[in-house]
Formats: structure tokens, C-alpha cells, sequence
């Protein structure tokens, strides 16, 4: 954008000139998108490891591309993704350009790395893990796959020299592979609840020192609606580092109407703003989004009020309480966790009050389940459990015997595809809604499933 640079702290202007962070490989080494992608889901990269040792070597052979950077970073339980959407959509209708890598990918791998709103292209993405191969198989401790992602997308961000990066924490924040970072214009926490507990800790407060690690000194940090404990944690963290902290006040938030085609709500000073979310809890990411606005406001960043609202009313963030289609309703919501299936139940009671609905779900073996079918049990006619394609999936047949053990009815389904033919005629014959629930890496499977059996 033209003039950006006046407008931006003198600190953080990008320095040097950037066509290439790395040079053009052999084509033979990785051919094609296909080679690269199996080469980064080969298994001596598989598993999370906590820690920035292998991250930090990987991009300081690359150069350190993220040098040049300047970040949003976010991180959060919940709402990471959402609050990503927004602030690339508030930023790009500024008129900035803005880099968006957030995780896991919906319908394409290379949504995960996102230069305007548009995918990494698969030369691009091809190219740069050709470049990375030599310098990661070179390490003794090899990186991760996500630690390989996110040197990849330091590497293209690098080249496309973008105004901006909103960069969401993979788990985590303190040892998490985007905390290689050396600065950032922002922080952000959308918010605090039970997950990842074996790697992050077995309480909210653990959790927040763990999220607030991604804090920097001199550089603000935003905050959602967050227990007073975790308030209190994340303050003592802000002090510790020499970080001006914001929390964003619940009650300056009210919801004047809400229906299948988004969301109208004031956050005050801001009146009348417009969100095409049928959930209830995006406008609370919302507020945090727009009190990141203010300190962004604060720091000399340029956000017209306009640009603001045209933003928010722009944002496009699939997966999140989205509607396939009606008659019936068929919604996929990618809650998750314990936090993500109540903020669904809230919604769904608003659009379908003291109605039950047909489930189909599948999630990772990893995560709370039990106390997210104990959740759903009393809202659910009949399950029908699916396990998604990826290696941490639970099988299905256990998490319908999760769901029986509540007492709902529930059938394990040997694929997505037959999980949605049953569960959608269920929902059909009954008059009730389908709510599509669990991993993100369901949506691709569940998306085509679905429009598959519309087109007959």
C-alpha cells in the first residue's frame, strides 16, 4: 500500500529487499506439490514436540525470513481461528497487505499459508519445502511437521513482504513453533480453557502462563473474556515481561439480533456492527478483535472506522457454525473441546429453542470426549460417530459407546460418507436440524459427503 511506511512505528518498518528467502532448488529434488506433501507428512517428521531449538536452527539456515516480519500473533483455546478471519479482514480492508497462517486447513493444505485471502500457490509451496529439505535433513534433532510449515510460511511471507502477519499459535504459546519470533506489533488471547492438558498443564491457570509466553516487552497484548484467576495470571505475566495489557469488557457487548444470516451487535463505543456468523460466541470474538483495533489504533497503525466495519462485515471463516443448507438445517461447527461444545449447545438453543437435534461427529483421541458426549448427550436424538482421516482420530465405534454410556442412542459408521447418508436421512425424517460436530479435519470429508448426496 502506498505511504505505509509513514504510517507505521519507524521500529517496525521491514528492512532489506526480498524476491527469493531461498534459492530456486532442483526441480528433481521435490517435483511436484503431491512429493512435497508426502515428503512433510513423512514419518520422521510425525508428532508434537514442545520446544524452539529445532524451529530456531531450521530458520536460522534459512536466514532467519521472519526477521523481516512484523506479527499479530494469537493465541488462545478457543476462537484463535475466528479472531484470525477477522483481523485479516479488518486489516485487508484498510487496505494492507496481509498475510493469514492459521491451522488446521479446511478444504486445501495450503489454506494454512494465505498471502491476501488467497492460498500459498503449489509451485510456491513446492519450491520453498524443496529449499527446506536439504537444511532439515541435515539437523540431528529433526523439526516437526509443523515446525516445517511454519519455516515455510516465514519463508514465502518473507518474499511476498506483506504489511502485515497474523500468525496463530499452532498449541500453546510459550514453546510453540510461532513463538520463534524475535517481535510483533501485537499480541492477542481470545481466551482460556482446559485442552491440550497433558502438554500445557491440568489447570486454566498452567494453561495461561503456557499462552501467555507468547508476550513481548513494550509490545500490547489483548486478551478475551477470561476467568478473574486467568486474569490474574496473565497480568503477573505483563509485568513480568514489561507488556501493556487490554481485557476486553464482556459488558460493553450486547447482541440486538441474530438469526441463520449473521449477527448484529454494538460493542461501545462501536454501534450497530455486522457479522455473517450465526454463532453467538463470534461476537465475542468480535469484541476482542475490536479492542485489538483500539491498541493497534494506539501503536500509529491506520484504521479508518469504515474499514473497520467493512471488515467484519466481510470476514469469511468456513467450518465455524455454517450452514450447508436447509430442510433440514444441516450446520457443521468445528467445537472441539469441552468450551467449543458449550458455545455451540448456546447458539444452537438460540436458533432451535428446547429443540434436540441428530449428531454426526468425530474426534480426536486426544481430546476431552467423554465430557463432550456427557455435554451433547441431553441435546442429541441419536449420534452417529465417524472417525476422521488423521492418525490421532478416535475410532468410531468407542466414541458411540461414549455417547451410550449417557444414554443416547448412537451408530459408529465405517466412513464419513456413510455417517452422513444415515444421519442426514435421520434428521430428514424426524424434522430436526444435523449439527455436524468435532476436528476440522472432518469438514472436507463431511463437505463433500454432503453435497454429494444433494446432487442426487
Amino acid at each position: 500500500m502506498k505511504n505505509i511506511e509513514n504510517r507505521l512505528p519507524e521500529d517496525r518498518k521491514i528492512p532489506g529487499d526480498a524476491k527469493n528467502a531461498v534459492p530456486d532448488p532442483p526441480e528433481e529434488a521435490i517435483p511436484d506439490f503431491a512429493a512435497a506433501m508426502e515428503y512433510i507428512r513423512a514419518v520422521t517428521w510425525q508428532g508434537s514436540r514442545p520446544g524452539l531449538s529445532r524451529v530456531r536452527a531450521l530458520c536460522r539456515a534459512l536466514g532467519d525470513p521472519q526477521d523481516s516480519l512484523r506479527f499479530l500473533h494469537v493465541a488462545g483455546t478457543n476462537g484463535k481461528g475466528s479472531v484470525c478471519a477477522m483481523l485479516d479482514s479488518v486489516l485487508r480492508a484498510a487496505g494492507y497487505s496481509v498475510g493469514l497462517y492459521t491451522s488446521p486447513y479446511i478444504y486445501r493444505f495450503t489454506e494454512r499459508i494465505r498471502y491476501n485471502g488467497d492460498p500459498i500457490p503449489e509451485e510456491d509451496f513446492r519450491r520453498i519445502i524443496a529449499a527446506i529439505r536439504p537444511l532439515a535433513e541435515a539437523m540431528e534433532d529433526k523439526p516437526t511437521e509443523f515446525e516445517l510449515i511454519t519455516a515455510a510460511a516465514f519463508v514465502f511471507y518473507a518474499e511476498k513482504r506483506p504489511d502485515f502477519v497474523v500468525l496463530e499459535v499452532g498449541l500453546g504459546g510459550r514453546l510453540d513453533a510461532t513463538n520463534v519470533i524475535s517481535s510483533s506489533v501485537l499480541s492477542v488471547v481470545t481466551g482460556i480453557s482446559l485442552d491440550h492438558t497433558a502438554v500445557l498443564g491440568e489447570s486454566e491457570e498452567k494453561i495461561a502462563a503456557e499462552k501467555a509466553g507468547i508476550f513481548r516487552p513494550g509490545v500490547p497484548a489483548v486478551c478475551g473474556r477470561v476467568s478473574s484467576a486467568v486474569s490474574a495470571v496473565l497480568r503477573k505475566k505483563a509485568e513480568e515481561t514489561g507488556t501493556p495489557i487490554a481485557f476486553t469488557d464482556p459488558s460493553l457487548l450486547t447482541v440486538s439480533e441474530a438469526g441463520r444470516e449473521g449477527i448484529t451487535f454494538s460493542f461501545e463505543p462501536w454501534r450497530d456492527l455486522r457479522i455473517p456468523f450465526a454463532a453467538l460466541y463470534q461476537p465475542e470474538n468480535a469484541a476482542t478483535v475490536l479492542s485489538a483495533v483500539n491498541e493497534l489504533r494506539r501503536a500509529g497503525i491506520f484504521l479508518p472506522a469504515e474499514a473497520v466495519r467493512t471488515g467484519l462485515a466481510q470476514v469469511r471463516w468456513p467450518g465455524r457454525f455454517e450452514f450447508f443448507s436447509r430442510d433440514p438445517d444441516v450446520i457443521y461447527d468445528g467445537s472441539h473441546n469441552p468450551e467449543g461444545i458449550a458455545a455451540t449447545l448456546r447458539a444452537a438453543d438460540r436458533l432451535y429453542p428446547g429443540q434436540k437435534f441428530i449428531l454426526l461427529s468425530g474426534v480426536m483421541k486426544d481430546k476431552n470426549y467423554r465430557s463432550m458426549t456427557a455435554a451433547l448427550a441431553p441435546h442429541v436424538l441419536h449420534a452417529f460417530t465417524v472417525r476422521p482421516d488423521n492418525p490421532r482420530a478416535l475410532d468410531a465405534a468407542a466414541y458411540a459407546d461414549a455417547f451410550r454410556a449417557c444414554g443416547t442412542p448412537a451408530t459408529a459408521c465405517e466412513s464419513v460418507t456413510a455417517g452422513m447418508k444415515a444421519a442426514h436421512a435421520a434428521a430428514k425424517e424426524a424434522g430436526l436440524p444435523l449439527f455436524i460436530l468435532g476436528s476440522l479435519y472432518l469438514y472436507r470429508e463431511a463437505y463433500d459427503a454432503f453435497f454429494e448426496i444433494k446432487s442426487k
